[in-house]
């Protein structure tokens, strides 16, 4: 076990954990952010997606040890009352189905609208690509990510 001291959602936490402990289960099971969840394991579904300083990343293939004094964003730290515009979009599109891989989906979307607050559909798709709806509901993220880049300030 190694001590960490890591910035998740503007805070500093000290976790003791392995190094090689994917962020994914340091921030379910040690500081008990439920949020981000499990899907693959291998970094191909997108459902742990996570700001690394601003960065859409897999949290279960980034291992705790190569974090350092990197800022960590996770869903339930993207807004205090669940305001951001890409959650008020996902809200008013009404997106979700079964909801599993939403978090992955609104961190990836808030990451791109974050770099580039007027995204080509061509971008939004690019952006997205790598996150995984097994529900299809690929259009309606799409629709939900265009109406969140109107509503950036």
């Amino acid at each position: 076990m190694a001590s960490y001291s890591i910035n998740v959602n503007g805070k500093t936490q000290q976790v003791d954990v392995l190094p090689d402990t994917p962020l994914l289960w340091v921030l379910r099971d040690s500081l008990g952010l439920v949020g981000t969840k499990f899907g693959c394991g291998i970094a191909q579904c997108g459902a742990c997606t996570v700001h690394l300083n601003g960065t859409a990343v897999r949290s279960c293939s980034l291992p705790v040890s190569t974090i350092g004094d990197k800022k960590i964003t996770t869903i339930e730290g993207l807004s205090e009352k669940g305001d951001h515009p890409v959650q008020q979009a996902w809200q008013e599109i009404d997106v979700p189905q079964c909801g599993y891989c939403q978090a992955g989906q609104i961190m990836s979307a808030s990451a791109l609208l974050a770099k580039n607050p007027k995204p080509t559909e061509d971008q939004i798709s690019a952006a997205m690509n790598g996150n995984i709806c097994r529900c299809g509901t690929y259009h309606r993220i799409k629709e939900a990510v265009v109406l969140a880049s109107s509503k950036m300030k």
